[in-house]
């Protein structure tokens, strides 16, 4: 019988989670990230992978205990995020950014039903409200609502958040899921073909400190047109 621990009058199995934290020139941010990351209170490997960074990307990260370090030329979120998948030992993986914009004290929330054993995939939804929540740019808000809009009319599925940067699978599952974008289409590719699959997905609120371009955001409008594309392409052709 595998280990137990209770949490809120509820047994779930300890599992080991791995983070993937994709980098590229987060040196403001990524000490304090990475602090937050190791103070989480589950059993962890923490994989950052600098994305051909220019500034202390790597070294800041490299100080810190127990976390691995990846290097590779910069090609974008989702080469980041394949580069790590071969390197996991966790049950459980969460992609978590390497800005603030994210908190990583969500993680226990957002991983609790793999452990209870009813999801495959969880998100963590930025627009369902109930957790601290910086007012949005409109646009980005707009963005984000008409490509989970259009993930509900391609794949049959109420997703709230399609884009967020916050998920939590079954490592096994990620794995498996052949993932090719390099980009941010990485978030697409991986909810449709979560989709395609009719794994078990889950939602949770989470809480969102995002930031402004003039603070570092990177992603763009022509990012959401890709997101599009990719939508459509995955529904019509699979992969």
């Amino acid at each position: 019988m595998p280990p137990v621990r209770t949490r809120h009058s509820t047994t779930l199995a300890v599992m080991r989670v791995s983070f993937i934290i994709p980098a590229y020139n987060e040196a403001a941010t990524i000490g304090e990230v990475l602090d937050r990351v190791l103070a989480v209170p589950v059993d962890k490997q923490v994989i950052v992978v600098d994305d051909g960074s220019t500034d202390a990307t790597s070294e800041i990260a490299s100080r810190r205990d127990g976390v691995v370090v990846l290097r590779k030329a910069n090609q974008g979120k989702g080469s980041a995020i394949r580069h790590a998948i071969g390197h996991l030992d966790g049950d459980i993986t969460v992609i978590q950014d390497a800005d603030l914009e994210y908190d990583p004290a969500d993680v226990p929330a957002l991983i609790e039903p793999i452990e209870r054993g009813v999801a495959d995939v969880v998100f963590g939804s930025r627009l369902n409200g109930g957790k601290p929540q910086r007012a949005y740019m409109f646009w980005h808000w707009l963005g984000n609502k008409g490509l989970s809009l259009l993930t509900g009319v391609l794949f049959n599925t109420t997703v709230s958040d399609m884009e967020t940067g916050y998920k939590a699978f079954r490592t096994d599952l990620l794995q498996s899921l052949d993932l090719r974008r390099n980009d941010f289409t990485i978030e697409p590719e991986i909810t449709a073909k979560v989709c395609l699959r009719k794994l078990r997905i889950y939602e949770i609120p989470i809480s969102y400190y995002g930031r402004t371009y003039a603070e570092g955001k990177k992603i763009t409008w022509v990012d959401g047109l890709r997101a599009v594309r990719t939508l459509l392409w995955i529904r019509l052709c699979g992969r």
